[in-house]
């Protein structure tokens, strides 16, 4: 007879029906599962009053890494401009892998400044996974041409890393030949965003995933991110609220650990800036508040 596993039986022990959980034992089972650890969590290192085209240093990047450090094995950046390029090193200080975005929009520009930063930083070590571009077909800001052109640019710089885009998972069925371009999908999979019902979210999230790995060829699919707000106004009969949020998050990592899947939890901090894009809701989406402080547990 087979000797028991001890990694199997230590997720066994943090698994839990979290639908049939009392709100007043959630606190305690998040803490739990976040201690033990979890893959990666979406970081930006904005606080109070910041916002995308303010000038991070590193000083302020470390303080806020090193809040998250302890949880996770990587961290996802967005940006390799405006101080965001010092991220990547100083992750790889703390130990953490890094998967390092370029922000691709309609300004060629600036689009030229984020691949130029992401190749240097993937030239001198610093990425472990580029990521040309998020949600850019989304946004309907490039053609299929001109986003392969820059995945292309990138696996052509620097061959030994791998590069893929990141996109709403639908996107990957409805545009085959950027799916084909990638070395890794990068899936976002939100649940809440079309409306969906706390209690099926999880369910909903796997079907996501399934839709995504029929047209991966068997490529590598990460779940680029995902999560649950916890305050705002209500998407359809997506509710936020504290309960809610905490369930999300334990079933997803239910689900990471049994399927052995890799998924970057959105968001690391509260962000207030996301407002203006996304309503109130889009302030509440971290797992600490804007202060730094853990919301849960």
């Amino acid at each position: 007879m087979s000797k028991p596993n001890p990694y199997q039986r230590r997720l066994s022990l943090l698994r839990t029906d979290a639908q049939r959980l009392p709100d007043d034992e959630l606190g305690a089972a998040f803490r739990r599962r976040l201690e033990a650890g979890i893959h990666g969590l979406s970081f930006s290192p904005y606080s109070e009053g910041q916002e995308p085209g303010t000038e991070i240093d590193a000083g302020q990047i470390r303080d806020r890494l090193s809040i998250i450090a302890p949880y996770v094995s990587w961290i996802r950046s967005f940006s390799c401009t405006e101080g965001n390029e010092l991220i990547p090193a100083i992750a790889h200080e703390m130990g953490l892998k890094t998967l390092v975005g370029a922000w691709i929009g309609d300004d060629p520009e600036k689009n030229e400044l984020e691949m130029n930063g992401l190749i240097e930083l993937a030239g001198q070590g610093h990425v472990d996974i580029m990521a040309v571009g998020n949600e850019v077909l989304l946004r309907e800001e490039q053609s299929d041409d001109e986003l392969i052109g820059y995945i292309e640019r990138a696996r052509s710089a620097v061959p030994n890393v791998p590069v893929g885009y990141v996109d709403a998972y639908f996107l990957f069925v409805d545009h085959p030949r950027v799916t084909e371009a990638c070395d890794v999908l990068l899936a976002n999979c939100y649940p809440f965003w079309e409306g969906c019902p706390a209690d099926y979210a999880t369910l909903y999230m796997k079907d996501m995933f399934r839709r995504v790995r029929n047209v991966a060829g068997g490529k590598k699919i990460i779940v680029s991110e995902t999560g649950w707000p916890d305050k705002g106004t209500a998407f359809g009969a997506a509710e936020p609220s504290t309960a809610n949020a905490i369930r999300y998050f334990l079933n997803t990592y239910d689900w990471a650990d049994e399927d052995d899947i890799e998924i970057f939890y959105f968001a690391a901090f509260d962000e207030d800036w996301k407002v203006g894009a996304e309503g109130d809701v889009g302030a509440y989406w971290g797992l600490w508040d804007k202060y730094g402080e853990l919301k849960y547990g």
